[in-house]
């Protein structure tokens, strides 16, 4: 059903297992579980799917904020009581934990506001996001070799490519826990916030992003990640990447300089 939160003109919808926000250009998520520290099993990871699928289709939906119900947590992961009590054993969404992790052909940016605990396929799902904006009681984790198990969500692939492998390989091969702060230092955190100001901080860097021609941070986001699998920069500068053929041929290409030879501040079409 419709729900409008407190932000003037911001409307949205209420699933099973999450709500979601429109504020303009801005798509808000929230996994809705707090009960179960906003945990996922393949129910909520499905309609987590649907939701980003709506995101990635609609043309006024310029960037995705996500976050978790609660202050306790963004997300604990899998639900493993689920798992144990019999639930629904249903694979998972050709998208991944969360409908977001192996969600590779997304070129608008996701912002994850870390509200709290953020471990296993929750961490997943913030290295599956652009940029980390992580309150100070927020914690991180991939404790999967803790439960026999491993972070095939992304998790393995995706911190040693953003901070090392030797730093990655100290989080993933302990399971240990990291405050914010050290998130940070590390490298995977782009922002600690004081507590409680997560979803604000996230908003700010939203604000930032849709200064810009949206076509261009497409471009630019397409051509980070597929750039960073080529193995080198004249590897990557050889490939020929959709979304900047997709930018060159945009009003925003002709407006953009136009605005600026005017002296004026431009008008994004996202087009």
């Amino acid at each position: 059903m419709p729900v409008r939160s407190g932000t003037l003109g911001t409307v949205g919808h209420m699933g099973n297992f999450s709500t979601t926000e429109r504020d303009g250009h801005l798509f808000i998520v929230t996994i809705n579980r707090p009960e179960v520290m906003n945990a996922l099993h393949p129910p909520a990871s499905a309609e987590l799917s649907t939701v980003f699928d709506e995101f990635a289709a609609d043309p006024d939906l310029w960037i995705a904020i996500v976050t978790g119900a609660g202050d306790r947590a963004f997300s604990a992961g899998n639900d493993l009581k689920y798992t144990a009590a019999g639930g629904d054993r249903g694979e998972y969404p050709s998208t991944g934990f969360g409908g977001i992790t192996s969600r590779f052909d997304l070129n608008k940016p996701l912002i994850a506001a870390v509200n709290g605990v953020a471990m296993g396929g929750g961490f997943e799902i913030a290295l599956a996001c652009d940029i980390i904006v992580a309150a100070e009681n927020a914690r991180f984790a991939l404790p999967e070799v803790r439960v026999g198990l491993a972070a095939l969500g992304g998790g393995v692939h995706r911190l040693p490519r953003t901070i090392g492998p030797k730093r990655a390989l100290g989080m993933i091969l302990t399971g240990r826990h990291v405050p914010a702060q050290e998130g940070y230092e590390l490298g995977f955190v782009n922002e600690v916030v004081p507590e409680g100001q997560a979803m604000a901080g996230a908003r700010r860097w939203a604000e930032e992003i849709l200064k810009v021609s949206p076509m261009s941070v497409r471009a630019s986001k397409q051509a980070v990640y597929l750039g960073l699998e080529q193995g080198g920069v004249a590897g990557a500068e050889s490939i020929k990447y959709s979304a900047v053929a997709d930018m060159a041929a945009s009003q925003d290409y002709i407006e953009g300089p136009r605005a600026f030879a005017e002296k004026r501040p431009p008008n994004w079409k996202g087009a």
